[in-house]
């Protein structure tokens, strides 16, 4: 454990966790609800006419290493930053799952064709994600709030941030040349990303897991110190 806490400090462990569960919610827990509603279809005719490429589907994979990074800089920052950094990505998924609940999105992939690697990891990625719940796009979420919580970290530079800001773009193209996601979904998911942060930092919600971290002490640590004196006298 001691070598995670040199990674990631103990204080974000609870907003992360907090995070993929509500990531999972939205991805999975959502899908109950909608299945046998009436999906609709966003895409203008800008997404019918862009090809699809499978070569693209490897990054869009690899975005997952970029969030990982992005959110352990963020986290290293400082307490205030992780938390309210966290805080907004967890409002913005909840607007997310409200829009996949009361506004169903679905859009037509094509047919993978060849042999290559892209194309094998294309089709076992369309196997486990459905082609639903697309607006707006949690892909573009992730990489839009890492690179906007990375303008905010003093303790990296100025090429870090514009790595993040490309990988932000890059992600952009993916969802798109993979026909994974419509123009509207990454409009929309960099939306939530900026209510997230306007609401979590306007009205100091992020302070919730400053009173969970005082509780936890309280119920915890102060307990085991009036043993240990109890057991001096």
């Amino acid at each position: 454990m001691e070598r995670i806490y040199k990674i990631l400090p103990k204080y974000a462990f609870l907003p992360i966790i907090v995070s993929v569960a509500f990531n999972m919610f939205a991805y999975f827990g959502t899908r109950p609800f909608t299945n046998k509603l009436y999906h609709y279809d966003l895409s203008i005719p800008l997404d019918h006419q862009l090809p699809m490429i499978p070569f693209f589907m490897i990054p869009y994979v690899l975005a997952y290493v970029t969030w990982i990074v992005g959110f352990i800089v963020i986290a290293r920052e400082n307490r205030q930053l992780c938390y309210m950094v966290m805080t907004a990505e967890q409002i913005a998924k909840l607007i997310c799952v409200t829009c996949f609940i009361f506004l169903p999105t679905e859009m037509a992939r094509p047919e993978v064709v060849g042999n290559g690697f892209s194309e094998w990891l294309t089709r076992i990625v369309y196997a486990m994600d459905e082609p639903n719940n697309l607006f707006p796009s949690i892909h573009c979420l992730l990489n839009w709030m890492v690179f906007r919580g990375a303008m905010k970290c003093k303790k990296v530079g100025n090429v870090y941030r514009a790595v993040m800001f490309l990988s932000a773009i890059l992600i952009f193209a993916t969802v798109l040349l993979t026909k994974q996601h419509l123009f509207v979904d990454i409009w929309a998911g960099i939306a939530v990303v900026e209510i997230g942060l306007f609401l979590s930092r306007k009205f100091r919600l992020y302070r919730f897991y400053y009173y969970i971290g005082r509780l936890y002490r309280r119920n915890w640590l102060e307990p085991r110190t009036n043993i240990a004196e109890n057991a001096e006298h």
